[in-house]
């Protein structure tokens, strides 16, 4: 099945583009996307208490955001889903917030552009427990909600 993906630009006060997307790609046994890092808890990279349930988390909790496409509406709120590392290492964690792929560069988002519409926005345990070096910042991963 095709599925187009939504996209739209907007051009911020340096002049720099950001994409916009309004969906992501349907999730499978094993979707593809990015992970990134982010700090959930009060005064992290994540600014504000989590959209599913208004609170913050700590460092050491298993728990993401998810690109707005995929977070659907709060349709995976709560929920855990797997994610497998390209080595093969996978882990679940709980997803507690979006990745606005539709907003940003404000207040409300902490000053950063909007995410991709294929990310996976991972706490820094999550990443200890793939074995992935934080500083990175970026890697390929394949994620389900099984």
């Amino acid at each position: 099945m095709a599925m187009a993906i939504v996209l739209l630009a907007t051009l911020s006060a340096s002049h720099t583009a950001s994409c916009l997307f309004l969906c992501s790609l349907p999730v499978s046994a094993a979707t593809w996307a990015v992970l990134t890092v982010n700090g959930f808890s009060k005064g992290r990279e994540g600014g504000l208490p989590s959209k599913c349930d208004g609170a913050y988390h700590d460092d050491s909790e298993m728990v993401v955001a998810l690109s707005t496409g995929w977070f659907s509406g709060m349709s995976h709120y709560g929920r855990s889903i797997k994610i497998t590392a390209k080595g093969g290492s996978s882990v679940y964690a709980k997803v507690v917030d979006e990745c606005d792929s539709v907003h940003g560069c404000d207040a409300e988002h902490n000053y950063e552009e909007p995410c991709a519409y294929n990310v996976v926005d991972a706490s820094p345990a999550v990443w200890d427990a793939l074995g992935l070096d934080q500083n990175i910042g970026l890697q390929d991963v394949t994620w389900s909600d099984e």
